[in-house]
C-alpha cells in the first residue's frame, strides 16, 4: 500500500518552540487502572509507550489527581501527590521516551463530580445534573450537594496543583495540562448554572476564568519557561452531554478575548461527546476551535471524532486547528499514525472495549477476542 502524504505528518511547534514530531496527539483517556493508591502500574507503563511507539507526536495522560482532599474523582485514578505515585509514573515515563514522543501529563480537580465520597467541594452549593458512573461495585444515584469553596480551599487547589506540577517535572514528563472542561472543576467555575458566586470568581467571564489563571500562573511561575503547560475547555461535560455555552460563538469569544492574556504552550478543545462538528462547529459557521486560534495565536488541538482524516486535514488547512487529538480510535489502534501512514487497515472501535469496564484488562481481553474472532489477519 502507498504511504499517506497528509497535513498530520508535518512537523509543527507548541508556543514557546517546543517541536513535534506530527500533528497528531493521544487525548486523555480515563482508563482507571493505576492502583487503589493512585500509583500507575507496569501495565500502565506498557500501554502509553504502545502510542509512542506507534507514532503519535504527543501524548496526554488520563486525568491525574492532584492533592489528597478533594480532587481525585475515581478509584484506581492515578495521582500525583507523592513520592510513590511520582515514582510509578517515571516508570512510565522512561517507558515513553524511548521513542521521540512529547508526553504530557493532565492535571485535574473532580470538583462536584467526585465518584468517591459524599462531600466534594465546588465554585458553588449546586446540585450537579446526570448521575455517577463508576466501575462495578462502585458509588452510584445522584451526586452529593458539593460545598462552595471558601477561600483556604482555593489556596488549597492552587497549592496542590503547583506542587503536582513540579512532580510531574521530576517523573519525567514534557509538561502538564490543566484539565478546564468537560465539568470538573475549572469547568465548574466558567459554567453559569454551577457557578452562582457574587465575589471576584462569578459573575461575568473574567471573573470565572479568573481561578483557573491564576492557578495557570502560578505553575508558570514555579517551573521553567521550556516546562510545557497547555489548558483544556469543553462545552459538553461527562455529567451533561448536551450542554453547549449559551451564547454559542459570542460566548467563545468572550471566553477566549480573556484567555488570550496568558500564553499557555496551546490549547486543547475537546468534544466530550465524541463530534467535532456537533460539539465546536457553531450555526454562524464559526468555530470554537477557530475563534481560539484566532484570537489566542498560540497553538490549538482539535478533538471529536478527528480520525476522520479529511475532516482533521480541513482544520488544519482553513487554520482552526494545528493538532488533532484521537480517543477512540488510539483505543483501538495504539499504532494509528504508523497504520494511517502505510495505508493500512485500522480497527475499528465499538463501545465493549470501554463498556462495562474502562480498565486496560478490559480492553485488552475484548480486543484479543475480537481479533480472534473478526479479523485474524489484523494483527492488535
Amino acid at each position: 500500500m502507498e504511504n499517506l502524504k497528509s497535513s498530520l505528518f508535518d512537523q509543527t511547534k507548541l508556543y514557546g518552540g517546543r517541536a513535534l514530531n506530527n500533528r497528531l496527539v493521544v487525548a486523555p483517556l480515563t482508563r482507571k487502572s493505576a492502583t487503589a493508591e493512585g500509583v500507575p502500574t507496569p501495565e500502565m507503563a506498557q500501554y502509553y509507550a504502545a502510542f509512542a511507539e506507534g507514532g503519535f507526536g504527543m501524548i496526554i495522560s488520563e486525568g491525574t489527581y492532584t492533592d489528597e482532599l478533594f480532587s481525585q474523582s475515581d478509584l484506581n485514578q492515578p495521582g500525583i501527590t507523592n513520592e510513590a505515585q511520582m515514582l510509578g509514573w517515571k516508570n512510565v515515563t522512561e517507558k515513553v521516551h524511548c521513542y521521540d514522543t512529547i508526553f504530557i501529563n493532565q492535571l485535574m480537580h473532580a470538583g462536584a463530580l467526585g465518584q468517591l465520597r459524599e462531600e466534594n467541594i465546588a465554585p458553588s452549593a449546586v446540585q450537579p445534573v446526570g448521575e455517577r458512573s463508576t466501575e462495578l461495585g462502585g458509588s452510584t444515584g445522584p451526586y452529593p450537594l458539593p460545598q462552595a469553596m471558601d477561600y483556604s480551599d482555593f489556596k488549597a487547589v492552587k497549592n496542590g496543583y503547583v506542587r503536582a506540577a513540579t512532580l510531574s517535572r521530576e517523573a519525567g514528563f514534557d509538561g502538564i495540562e490543566i484539565h478546564a472542561a468537560n465539568g470538573y472543576l475549572f469547568d465548574q467555575f466558567v459554567t453559569e448554572h454551577t457557578n452562582i458566586r457574587t465575589d471576584d470568581y462569578g459573575g461575568n467571564v473574567r471573573n470565572r476564568l479568573r481561578f483557573l489563571m491564576e492557578v495557570y500562573q502560578a505553575i508558570r511561575d514555579a517551573l521553567p519557561a521550556d516546562f510545557i503547560i497547555g489548558i483544556r475547555l469543553s462545552e459538553s461535560k461527562v455529567n451533561d452531554l448536551k450542554y453547549r455555552w449559551p451564547g454559542g460563538s459570542k460566548t467563545a469569544t468572550e471566553i477566549f478575548e480573556v484567555l488570550s492574556e496568558i500564553q499557555p504552550h496551546y490549547f486543547h478543545i475537546a468534544s466530550e461527546g465524541g463530534s467535532w462538528k456537533r460539539e465546536s462547529l457553531y450555526a454562524d459557521g464559526l468555530s470554537s476551535t477557530g475563534i481560539a486560534k484566532k484570537l489566542t495565536q498560540i497553538p490549538i488541538i482539535a478533538n471529536g471524532g478527528l480520525h476522520d482524516i479529511e475532516l482533521a486535514e480541513s482544520l488544519i488547512a482553513s487554520d482552526q486547528a494545528d493538532l488533532i487529538s484521537i480517543g477512540r480510535a488510539a483505543i483501538a489502534n495504539p499504532d494509528w499514525p504508523n497504520r494511517i501512514g502505510k495505508g493500512q487497515d485500522t480497527i475499528p472501535f465499538f463501545k465493549d472495549l470501554i463498556k462495562p469496564s474502562l480498565t486496560l484488562k478490559h480492553t485488552e481481553r475484548v480486543l484479543n477476542q475480537y481479533m480472534q474472532q473478526t479479523a485474524p489477519g489484523l494483527s492488535a
